[in-house]
């Protein structure tokens, strides 16, 4: 038969519930066989699109009928599941009875919908049920008599490269064999139980026997659904009679695979961890993407010789014949329709993309059933020889040891003796009839429980059905309630449990549940420890249960109570069916953490998502840790971006508002701590599940070396907290000196760091304090440097006594760059003074705007060693030593959690629209820090205003003393109009000194001063002309000794109103309960809504006073300019304030 393709088809499916809350997007089109993907972040961007044999839109377009099948609504493109079986599954049906092998896989990312296109849901039955069902009905339809069927059926998961037998209860330790036939090439599982059926009935019996052995695993942690395949194998045979009397064998293998999730590796962040490389997570599918490109490339002749990586993983040594030989091989790839799930699709769709240049060369297996026998009995000879003549003669190998070669020769006789009892069990099996073998198995198949699926107890009995994170294993384990007392324990207990349950955190006499006619009360039992949780609380005592009650028992088994007697019990607010999404949900808003999805964005919901895929992870490796002993704690930690590392100088602050999720592993005996990304944490939680599954089946885990130990980790710095260092001062070239609070990321405060900032030339020198600016878009497309001084820290905890460093990111010259301090050791207040000069080429209005909203990230560091922790500490188990850190924990978060109860009470506002009314460090130092730059600046108006106002005074004064007929309007109305429309021009001078005897000290002091007159802008290029300074007689009559003028400086004392000093870091004497509770966009507008005394008060109060002085010459001016016909001139002389004079900050203005 010629070489054909892989055939290849995708599936779109409904947005879920969770995606419909989230008001999700719609990123795939599809048009007869062309898909079409749009990149949400890029909507002006052309879609990207592929072709496939199969293009199915499943999202919408539906109808439900009367019986729960979903058909086509009138002129819809709606694929249904009798559509795709048509497509695909007829085509394998038919395939098989023609002899071909044949293979069908479904991929796609965790709930794409892979299972329900191959098994599907309810009446929807998926590919698999209706290939089986019509395959038995065309079997029933035959009436040659020369002709009969024998079909088998085998259910395994492979998980952790460990393949499981899903129809049998004794799998061995580490998971059956993978063989390869020495004859033929190709690989089979060694004693996988191969199940003789005779109707459909009987395979979704041994199904959903399978099913429910998935289940149970998965409860168990031996195993993740999301993480493990299931490959269903059906060898159908037709066995001919020709009219010699001879018989034929025409078989067809029939694999059909539901892979697990492709979530790909590198979206979980999983880098860095030395032990990734062990981890096993997404082998078999790298794997089987390594096999699936070289098929590729071999089919397309596009490389001579390549070797295709069929013995990478278990999962491609079993589909070698399905992908790169004998059989007739179909793939379907299930696509998330959401815009959140874009990167993830877009994998699929490459992925089936490569999969389609896959050729394959299908024969018919038909074979005269005597020659055979005849060869499995010949080859049975010669390997019994083989082994009797001394086994296998291995000759030297180039490069191999003797060890080596011994090594491989025992592996050859192992695999032979395996190939000969395999040989030995199929001449048995043809040796029995068929019908003997069919009875045998019928026997056994009425006998199975596959949890007490008996629907007419259900409506008059009180049971418990399972939840599990697979939907395709949520309702398959059912434990009814008796009347009186049910147990739920350990099989292992005395007496054995009404319920038996197994896993992490069950003991052995768990919990009682008393059903008193339809009125059900569960209890722990005393002095068991045991964990229970209902409704995501904690159960202490007795309880009683209502109907759709969600109970957890341990740390996996999470259950639903069922009471059809009293069903009025139930919560109205409950959906109308409970899943285990529902059930998480439940426990993380118990925990703490936001459920609700209104008004998030994307980068919010696929946080959420993280949270609550792996706050369960988290209970899991918790409850591992306390029953191995490893003395560490685990806990779900958010840090915010204003709390993570780095920060971008050329971008707004607003823009990374990304929220990391990261799992903190606690060292219970010293405190050590280590911070974990969510990749890492997933990695190490499914090597945490290997380890415990090797405690499970009886290794001796206690004296493994610490490297390959999930729990250890080498002492790493641990990041105490950071503080945000706001840039306003800058936009004006204003110094700014601050003790700034290190919050950790719960918002608790760590301790203090002292840091300045200097606007500074490029060689780090600070530039004189002339350079301040009322506008900052005078600092626009011009170079830009300022120096950052880290000098000092305050630390609270002791334990950072071994070392403490600062790390911040900044964009240098272009480039991001590091910045780490010398660890300074031994102490509690380390001083750094370590300065860092930041240089911007041209400033941008990116720049500006980043220096207005945003802020430099200072991580503070600290040391950690691996201590020797007290004694009584040792005796403690692991589950004493979490209690005891808790209470530790909570005893100092009291004091934060009473101040906070405070805020949440006045913060009514806050809470009503559903925010946490908390106010956290950091943003407690924005406000400060913006106040502060607020204080300087309103101090540099107030120091104008009155400079203005004493030259007012100044002119009306000289004009006073001037004789009557000197005293003319036209030049009084200039000099007052040319003060009145200024708003000054900063110029330097030097003025003389006197020391004490009254005599000129040195070359006298530089003053700088404001300038009101006519004559600024001669002044003010006279100053250009000579290194910024003019001489002191030209401008003597601006200079006011009496005025007490502050520096550019922040870190000056103000001279308040009565003449007292005022530290400026403190602002105790400051109402910030309005800009707490202000919005946002008020910011602008916080001088009008404050109602604080002190320093800025008296600043905001003297400058209206001043501007009270000046309004009525203003309005003399402004009334006379406006009655004259033709405004006077000043030989062309007279400042022009939209020429000569700068404006007034508009950050600054006071109405």
């Amino acid at each position: 038969m010629p070489d054909e393709s892989v055939k290849v088809a995708v599936r779109v499916r409904p947005f879920n519930q969770r995606e419909k809350d989230r008001s999700a997007k719609l990123i795939i089109k599809m048009q007869g066989q062309m898909t079409t993907i749009a990149n949400p972040e890029t909507p002006n961007e052309e879609p990207k699109s592929f072709s496939f044999d199969y293009s199915y839109w499943s999202h919408d377009g539906f109808q439900e009928k009367s019986d729960g099948v979903l058909e086509p609504a009138g002129g819809s493109s709606y694929a249904s599941q009798r559509r795709v079986f048509e497509d695909l599954g007829q085509g394998v049906l038919d395939n098989a009875f023609e002899g071909y092998n044949c293979s069908l896989f479904a991929y796609g990312q965790t709930g794409s919908g892979k299972s329900y296109s191959m098994v599907g849901y309810g009446q929807n039955k998926g590919i698999v049920p209706i290939t089986c069902d019509e395959m038995f009905k065309t079997m029933d339809k035959n009436a040659d008599p020369n002709k009969r069927f024998e079909v088998t059926f085998s259910m395994l998961e492979i998980y952790n490269e460990q393949v499981r037998d899903l129809l049998s209860k004794d799998n061995p330790k580490g998971g059956l064999n993978v063989r390869q036939n020495p004859k033929l090439g190709l690989f089979y599982v060694e004693n996988l139980k191969r199940v003789p059926v005779g109707s459909y009935a009987e395979i979704e019996k041994r199904t959903d026997q399978g099913t429910a052995s998935r289940t149970v695993a998965s409860t168990n942690m031996n195993a993740t659904s999301s993480r493990a395949h299931t490959v269903v194998t059906i060898t159908f045979d037709q066995i001919i009679k020709s009219e010699s009397g001879s018989e034929t064998k025409k078989s067809s293998v029939m694999n059909l695979v539901d892979l697990a999730g492709s979530e790909r590796a590198d979206s979980t962040g999983a880098t860095g961890d030395r032990l990734k490389e062990g981890a096993n997570i997404n082998k078999s599918l790298s794997a089987l993407g390594n096999v699936i490109s070289a098929l590729a490339d071999l089919s397309m002749g596009t490389k001579k010789k390549i070797m295709v990586p069929y013995r990478d993983s278990v999962l491609t040594k079993l589909l070698q014949n399905a992908l790169g030989g004998n059989s007739k091989t179909i793939m379907i790839a299930a696509l998330s329709p959401a815009d959140i799930n874009y990167d993830e699709t877009l994998s699929t769709l490459r992925y089936a993309d490569r999969a389609k240049k896959i050729k394959n060369k299908a024969v018919v297996n038909e074979n005269p059933l005597d020659k055979l026998i005849r060869e499995l009995k010949e080859e049975n000879e010669r390997l019994k020889k083989a082994m009797e003549g001394g086994g296998v003669v291995m000759q030297e190998g180039a490069g191999l040891t003797p060890e080596e070669l011994d090594k491989m020769r025992k592996q050859m006789e192992e695999d032979i003796r395996a190939q000969l009892m395999a040989n030995q069990a199929m001449i048995a099996e043809n040796a029995q009839s068929w019908d003997d073998k069919l009875a045998e198995a019928r026997t056994e198949t009425e006998k199975i429980d596959v949890g007490g699926a008996d629907n007419s107890r259900k409506s008059k009995e009180a049971y418990l059905i399972n939840l599990n994170e697979d939907p395709m294993l949520s309702g398959v384990i059912c434990h009814f309630l008796n009347s009186g007392e049910t147990s739920v324990g350990r099989k292992d207990a005395s007496p054995v449990p009404n319920i038996c349950l197994s896993g992490l955190s069950i003991q052995k006499q768990h919990a009682v549940i008393f059903n008193k006619k339809g009125v059900i009360e569960i209890e722990s039992v005393s002095g068991s420890g045991s964990k229970t949780k209902i409704n995501g609380i904690p159960l202490t005592g007795r309880k009683a249960l209502c109907h759709k009650d969600r109970i957890l028992f341990g740390s996996n088994h999470m259950y639903v109570l069922m009471n059809p007697l009293k069903p009025e019990t139930a919560d109205n607010s409950l959906p109308k069916e409970i899943t285990w999404e529902y059930a998480q949900k439940e426990i993380a808003q118990v925990k703490g953490f936001a459920t609700g999805s209104a008004g998030l964005s994307k980068e919010q919901q696929i946080v959420q998502e993280q949270v609550l895929e792996i706050l369960p992870m988290v209970s899991e490796v918790n409850a591992v840790s306390e029953e191995l002993n490893k003395q560490k704690s685990f806990e779900v930690v958010l840090i915010s971006a204003a709390a993570q590392e780095g920060g971008d100088i050329t971008q707004s602050h607003a823009s990374n508002d990304l929220v990391l999720v990261t799992v903190k592993m606690k060292n219970l005996l010293n405190g050590n701590t280590w911070l974990w990304e969510r990749g890492k944490f997933i990695t190490r939680r499914y090597l945490i599940q290997e380890l415990y599954q090797k405690f499970l089946d009886g290794e001796n885990i206690s004296n493994i070396p610490k490297e390959q130990d999930p729990f250890w980790e080498p002492t790493e710095d641990v990041l105490i907290g950071t503080s945000n260092l706001f840039l306003q001062s800058l936009s004006y070239c204003l110094d700014f000196e601050d003790t700034l609070n290190i919050s950790d990321y719960k918002g608790q405060e760590e301790g203090h760091l002292k840091v300045k900032l200097e606007p500074c030339d490029n060689k780090g020198k600070p530039i004189d304090e002339e350079a301040f600016v009322d506008d900052p878009h005078e600092l626009l497309n011009k170079p830009y440097h300022f120096k950052l001084t880290v000098e000092n820290a305050n630390i609270h905890k002791s334990r950072f006594s071994k070392g403490i460093m600062v790390k911040y990111s900044v964009k240098n010259n272009g480039k991001v760059e590091e910045v780490k301090t010398p660890t300074v050791k031994n102490t509690l207040t380390p001083t750094f003074n370590h300065s860092k000069v930041i240089s911007i080429p041209k400033l941008k209005q990116e720049n500006l705007d980043f220096f207005e909203s945003g802020c430099i990230t200072l991580s503070i560091y600290g040391i950690q060693e691996d201590t020797m922790p007290d004694p009584k500490l040792l005796k403690l188990n692991t589950r004493e030593l979490r209690e005891a850190s808790m209470y530790q924990d909570l005893r100092a978060l009291t004091i934060n959690q009473e101040l906070r109860q405070m805020e949440n009470m006045e913060n009514s506002t806050a809470n009503a629209s559903g925010r946490r009314a908390t106010m956290f460090g950091n943003e407690i130092a924005s406000d400060t820090s913006h106040l502060k730059t607020e204080v300087v600046l309103l101090q540099r108006k107030y120091e104008r205003l009155q400079q203005k106002e004493r030259r007012m005074q100044q002119i009306c004064e000289e004009w006073s003393k001037k004789p009557d007929g000197e005293k003319q309007f036209e030049p009084f109305y200039r000099a007052v109009s040319a003060v009145a429309n200024s708003t000054g021009t900063r110029l330097k001078t030097r003025v003389q000194m006197l020391n004490q005897d009254g005599k000129h000290a040195g070359d006298g002091d530089t003053i700088s001063l404001f300038v009101f007159d006519e004559n600024e802008h001669e002044l003010a290029q006279e100053a250009s002309q000579n290194n910024g300074v003019v001489d002191y007689h030209k401008v003597a009559h601006h200079h006011y000794p009496d005025l007490q003028l502050s520096k550019a400086k922040t870190d000056s004392v103000i001279e308040e109103k009565d003449g007292t000093q005022g530290d400026q870091d403190s602002f105790g004497s400051v109402d910030l309960e309005p800009y707490m509770n202000a919005d946002p966009e008020d910011s602008a507008d916080r001088s009008k809504r404050f109602t604080q005394n002190g320093n800025r008060t008296g600043l905001l109060s003297d400058i209206n006073t001043k501007r009270e002085v000046i309004k009525p010459a203003r309005n003399a001016v402004s009334e006379y300019s406006a009655n004259k016909k033709t405004p006077s001139k000043s030989n062309g002389k007279r400042p022009s304030s939209a020429d000569n004079n700068k404006t007034e900050s508009s950050a600054c203005v006071l109405q």
